[in-house]
Order: C-alpha cells, then sequence, then structure tokens
C-alpha cells in the first residue's frame, strides 16, 4: 500500500468521524435544547404523562449519542431504540387526538424523517469502523 492510499484513507476516515460528530452534535444539541425548553423555559409547570415519556427518550437519545461519538458500537442500539420510541410517542400524539400542536396538518408518515439522520450516523459509524479493523488485521 502506497503512502497516497493511506493519506487518502485516512483523510476518508475523518471525514466518516467528523460527519458523525456533527450530526450527533446536532441531534445532542435539539434535544438538549428541548428538554431545557420544557423544563426550565417559558412553559408550564404541570407536565403530561406525554411529555414525560418524550423527556425520558430525549435524554436516552442524547447518553447514547455522546457514546456513539467516543465510538461506542453498542450505544447505536440504544440511539436507534430511544429514537424509534420517541417517533412511536409522535404516533401516539398523532393518532390518539393529545393536545399537541405539532400534529396539525402533517402526514403520518412524516414522522419517519426522524430515521434519516441515525440512518447516516449509523453507516458512518461502521464504514469507518470497517476501515479500522481491515487496516489492523492487514
Amino acid at each position: 500500500m502506497t503512502a497516497q492510499h493511506v493519506t487518502q484513507g485516512k483523510a476518508a476516515l475523518l471525514f466518516r468521524r467528523g460527519i458523525i460528530l456533527l450530526l450527533a452534535g446536532l441531534l445532542i444539541f435539539y434535544h438538549t435544547y428541548t428538554l431545557f425548553d420544557l423544563y426550565l423555559g417559558t412553559g408550564t409547570s404541570v407536565h403530561t404523562k406525554y411529555e414525560y415519556v418524550q423527556s425520558t427518550l430525549r435524554v436516552g437519545i442524547t447518553l447514547s449519542l455522546l457514546l456513539v461519538v467516543f465510538g461506542s458500537r453498542r450505544a447505536l442500539w440504544g440511539m436507534w431504540t430511544a429514537i424509534t420510541g420517541l417517533i412511536v410517542t409522535h404516533y401516539w400524539a398523532h393518532f390518539g387526538n393529545l393536545p399537541v400542536d405539532f400534529t396539525q396538518g402533517r402526514h403520518p408518515l412524516s414522522y419517519l424523517k426522524g430515521f434519516i439522520i441515525p440512518t447516516i450516523i449509523t453507516l458512518a459509524f461502521y464504514s469507518s469502523n470497517h476501515s479500522t479493523d481491515s487496516k489492523t488485521k492487514a
């Protein structure tokens, strides 16, 4: 393997890890801000069961993404579980006629957009780990 191939491989690895850091950071910021706004913002002090369930899932998403950023493969399972749970709660609100604003005028399939960023993170994570694993075996 030439030095040029090694340099290109390192650049591709850094790019994939940068994608993970950027997208995970975006989701961590979003979910942390949402929790902050719900509990410390200008909202009411009385919260519903729905908000507590969503808050728990948001904390799970945030913690699992922090672990993903640090390279934990098992944390991907936690991320997927928590994000799937959050999307399920969106369907709960949509079809359960809960008094929330975000369901107004939305198509039920629109909630599946929540799987786009986790899919990119997972693909980048496994492709960066695969290239690292293949270099250590050679």
